[in-house]
C-alpha cells in the first residue's frame, strides 16, 4: 500500500520536478542540435546546446517585463503562475516507490482536476495581455483540450476501473502480477498521446506555435514567460511519471528497490516522449479534433468496455 510522505517532501517535490524538467529540456536541445547538424555535430556543440535551456532561464529571470496596452496584468500573471503550480499539485499523488506526498482516496480524480486547472491557466495567460496572437494561442489550447481531455479521462478511468479504486496506491497494488499496459494497451497509448497534448508540446504545440509568434506566450516576458514555458516542461514530466503507477506497475519489479524501478520507468517514458516527438507529424487543430472524436474516443470506450467485462467476471 502506498504511504504518505513526511511534510518536508512537499518542499522537495517542486525542486525534484523542476530538476527533471530541466534535464528533459537539455536532452531535447541536444537531440535537436544533433538532428540539424547530423554526424558533423561536435561534442562541444552538443554540450553548449545542453546548457541552452539553463542559459535561457537565467536570461528570462533578468529580463525587463514588457506590457501591452490595456492588458489585464493580474489575469495574465495568474495564468502563468498556475501552469507550474497545477503541475506540482498534480504531482503530490505521484508515488516514488511506495511513498507519495499524499495518497488521496481520490488520487486519480485529483490528478485530472489539476490538469483541468492547467487547461484554464493557459487560456488565462493568453487572454490577459489583450493581444490578438496571445488570445489565438489561448483559444487554440481550449480547442486542443476539447479534443484530448475526453479520451485522456477515459484512459485514466480505465486504469481505475481495472483496480476498482481511485487511490493511486491501489492501482499500483493491482498490477503486482501483470501491468495494466499489457491488457489495456489502447488506454496506455491514448494516455501517452494525450500527455503530449496536455503539455502543449511537440506535435501539439499550436497554442504556443511559431505561426502565431508564440501564441499564449507571445506577449509574456521575464519571469512570466519562464513560468509558462517552464511549467509546460513540468507538466510533461508529471504526465509521463503518472503513466508509471497507472499502466507500468509502479514500483513493482525484480531485484531493484521500488523507488529505483519508479525512476527507471519514468525516465524511459519521458525519454521516449521527448525523442519520439520528431517522428510524430504536427496535426492541424481541426484534424486532431477529428482524430480524437472519431478514433481515440471510440478506442478508449472500447478498451473501457473490455476492462469492465473482465472486472465483472473476476
Amino acid at each position: 500500500m502506498t504511504e504518505s510522505a513526511p511534510l518536508w517532501a512537499t518542499v522537495v517535490l517542486p525542486v525534484l520536478l523542476g530538476t527533471v524538467a530541466s534535464v528533459a529540456a537539455a536532452f531535447d536541445a541536444v537531440l535537436s542540435a544533433s538532428a540539424r547538424q547530423g554526424p558533423t555535430a561536435s561534442t562541444r556543440d552538443l554540450l553548449l546546446r545542453a546548457t541552452a535551456p539553463l542559459s535561457e532561464g537565467l536570461r528570462l529571470l533578468t529580463q525587463q517585463p514588457r506590457r501591452t496596452r490595456a492588458a489585464d496584468t493580474a489575469l495574465g500573471r495568474t495564468g502563468a503562475v498556475l501552469v507550474p503550480l497545477a503541475a506540482v499539485l498534480a504531482g503530490v499523488v505521484l508515488p516514488l516507490g511506495y511513498t507519495s506526498v499524499s495518497d488521496l482516496d481520490v488520487g486519480i480524480v485529483w490528478f485530472n482536476a489539476m490538469e483541468a486547472l492547467a487547461w484554464a491557466a493557459v487560456w488565462l495567460a493568453g487572454w490577459g495581455p489583450n493581444s490578438v496572437l496571445s488570445l489565438i494561442g489561448g483559444y487554440r489550447f481550449l480547442a486542443q483540450g476539447l479534443a484530448y481531455e475526453l479520451p485522456h479521462m477515459l484512459a485514466i478511468t480505465t486504469a481505475a476501473l481495472g483496480a476498482e479504486s481511485l487511490r493511486i496506491g491501489d492501482v499500483v497494488q493491482a498490477q503486482g502480477g501483470l501491468w495494466f499496459a499489457v491488457w489495456m494497451p489502447m488506454a496506455f497509448l491514448v494516455y501517452l498521446a494525450s500527455a503530449l497534448a496536455m503539455s502543449f508540446w511537440g506535435p501539439f504545440d499550436q497554442p504556443t506555435g511559431r505561426d502565431v509568434a508564440g501564441g499564449a506566450a507571445a506577449e509574456l516576458s521575464g519571469v512570466d514567460r519562464l513560468l509558462l514555458l517552464g511549467g509546460r516542461w513540468v507538466l510533461l514530466v508529471v504526465t509521463a511519471a503518472f503513466s508509471v503507477p497507472l499502466f507500468l506497475g509502479g514500483a513493482h519489479g525484480p531485484l531493484l528497490p521500488g523507488w529505483l524501478w519508479t525512476v527507471i520507468k519514468t525516465v524511459v517514458v519521458l525519454a521516449a516522449l521527448v525523442a519520439g516527438r520528431r517522428s510524430v507529424p504536427a496535426l492541424r487543430m481541426d484534424r486532431y479534433m477529428e482524430l480524437a472524436w472519431l478514433v481515440l474516443v471510440p478506442l478508449a470506450l472500447l478498451q473501457a468496455l473490455v476492462v469492465g467485462m473482465i472486472v465483472l467476471n473476476r
